[in-house]
């Protein structure tokens, strides 16, 4: 919920230090690496393919490509994932995933870009211009707007990319960027980076539960050593001003919990740290989870923990992602109450693998699958847990909730009243927290099959959108495969009928192309509408 809340001749090819290549490996859903192949060969087979695969790739001697992350499979297969530059431009939606073999040898190569994004770089519109089309009213523009060509949606074309920040009408904050034709002036994509929950709650909601703390001066504070020292702190009821959102000063100072026995809180709002309680418990388990099923450490996969905040503003009934940390309000006791249940903090958390791997845009169809992503995984992790006071379900915060059961409902996304059950052609114009219903009900009929049952002590009854009977295969298994294309085929611009075909290669990947899970991946995909 990124800034999101519930929430020449022969092409170039450039690597970062940033890269961590020691770092990057086997964070896919598939077995350990075979360790005869290493990512600084991956890396060096892909650069020396790149010149033959010109026309896979979509690219000519204008495209440079920039390694971002490196996964590796127990067969020595590689997928090697890269943005794009032309003429020194970054390329929105460019990005690609090379996929090769141990020694080598192409199999596929993952892209949205269906044509050359090599177009005129000449802009007409002027940054001023650009700059006061893409601001909206109650926003300040964060910086320069810089040239890019935007490919994610329609012809690729020259475009400028502006930064806006301010506070959304509900209190969150707002860091939006929008691209401009720098030939047209017209507005073409405008992604949030706020990503929310859209909603509205000892721990409040999972019982008596284990934490990590680190003994300091008087007693022990909620910094986590086992996870990377994710620290857990207090927002004061103070909220992040335009001006920390946009230059980075004058931000407020989270204050630290202290507690002299390590035993933290009462189950009640009245103590400040029940609430940091909750929160601290759920990086933790979705920390573990993501370890343990899917190999990966921590959010960036660098074994580095990231904070969390509590008690953010008055009555503030969200919790959201900025790209470095998880925040969350008190609710306000009417729709809501405070926003750290296990699957709230989980869909943040995953926010930040999403913006690690694919950065799903958060806009249009992928900007759907990008909050359907932190829904799969928060209920996931919510099945992990495996806690009795908040047992495993389809149903999205429904702990947090006062004014209704649930905030989303994945046997039937169409129950909140907002979110859609099957795809249709403009599915991607709507909020992207109501398009990811389609996802959503894929992953519940994946997991569980149609009909009606009770989980975690919940009613759930699915339909299909084509009147089909589909058996589910496990949560566990969807949501495997689901990491695995996530990782591995997804990219920026990914729409729902490329996510069909990401999943289907993960599950082809993981269980083999006549298994039951592929099989299962292709029902349940139909069964929403998305052939």
């Amino acid at each position: 919920m990124k800034k999101s809340a519930l929430l020449a001749a022969a092409t170039a090819v450039v690597t970062t230090t940033a890269l961590g290549l020691t770092g990057a490996g086997t964070a896919t859903g598939a077995p350990t690496a075979d360790p005869g192949t290493t990512p600084a060969a991956a890396v060096a087979r892909a650069k020396a393919a790149i010149p033959g695969n010109l026309g896979a790739l979509k690219a000519t001697g204008a495209d440079t490509f920039l390694v971002k992350d490196v996964v590796l499979d127990a067969d020595g297969t590689s997928h090697v994932r890269m943005d794009r530059m032309i003429g020194g431009l970054p390329v929105l939606g460019g990005d690609v995933v090379v996929h090769q073999t141990k020694d080598g040898a192409v199999k596929d190569v993952s892209l949205t870009l269906s044509r050359s994004a090599n177009v005129d770089r000449t802009p007409k519109v002027s940054p001023a211009a650009a700059t006061a089309k893409a601001v909206a009213r109650g926003l300040k523009a964060e910086g320069k707007p810089s040239l890019v060509i935007e490919a994610r949606k329609g012809t690729p074309r020259l475009a400028y990319r502006v930064a806006s920040g301010g506070t959304q009408a509900d209190g969150t904050p707002s860091h939006v960027t929008t691209t401009i034709d720098a030939l047209t002036g017209a507005k073409l994509v405008t992604e949030q980076h706020i990503h929310t929950a859209t909603g509205d709650g000892q721990s409040l909601y999972s019982g008596t539960v284990p934490l990590d703390s680190t003994p300091v001066t008087g007693g022990f504070n909620l910094t986590d050593p086992v996870r990377g020292n994710a620290q857990t702190l207090d927002a004061q009821n103070k909220t992040d001003s335009i001006w920390c959102q946009i230059f980075g000063f004058g931000c407020p100072v989270a204050a630290k919990f202290l507690d002299a026995d390590n035993h933290w809180g009462n189950g009640l709002n009245s103590n400040r740290a029940t609430a940091a309680v909750d929160a601290h418990y759920g990086a933790a388990t979705t920390w573990d989870y993501f370890k343990l099923n899917h190999g990966r450490n921590g959010i960036f996969n660098d074994g580095k923990g990231v904070p969390s905040r509590v008690h953010y503003g008055t009555n503030y009934v969200n919790a959201f992602w900025d790209g470095k940390q998880m925040t969350y309000g008190d609710g306000d006791g009417v729709v809501a109450g405070p926003l750290v249940s296990i699957d709230v903090a989980g869909h943040e958390m995953s926010h930040g693998v999403t913006s690690a791997t694919s950065n799903l845009t958060y806009s249009g169809e992928s900007g759907g699958l990008n909050e359907a992503t932190s829904d799969i995984f928060g209920t996931a992790v919510e099945f992990y847990s495996n806690n009795a006071s908040d047992p495993g379900d389809y149903y999205i915060g429904e702990e947090i909730m006062k004014d209704r059961p649930a905030l989303r409902y994945m046997d039937k996304p169409s129950k909140d009243g907002n979110s859609k059950d099957c795809w249709y052609s403009g599915i991607g114009n709507i909020d992207v927290h109501y398009s990811s219903g389609v996802a959503n009900h894929f992953f519940y009929l994946a997991s569980e099959g149609s009909g009606a049952k009770s989980i975690g002590g919940l009613p759930h009854d699915s339909t299909t959108c084509n009147g089909s009977t589909v058996t589910g295969i496990t949560q566990a298994k969807v949501a495997k495969i689901w990491y695995r294309a996530l990782t591995v085929y997804f990219t920026t611009s990914t729409n729902y009928a490329q996510a069909r075909v990401g999943t289907l290669n993960a599950a082809t990947d993981l269980y083999g192309a006549a298994s039951p899970e592929r099989a299962a991946i292709a029902a349940a995909w139909s069964a929403v509408s998305v052939n």
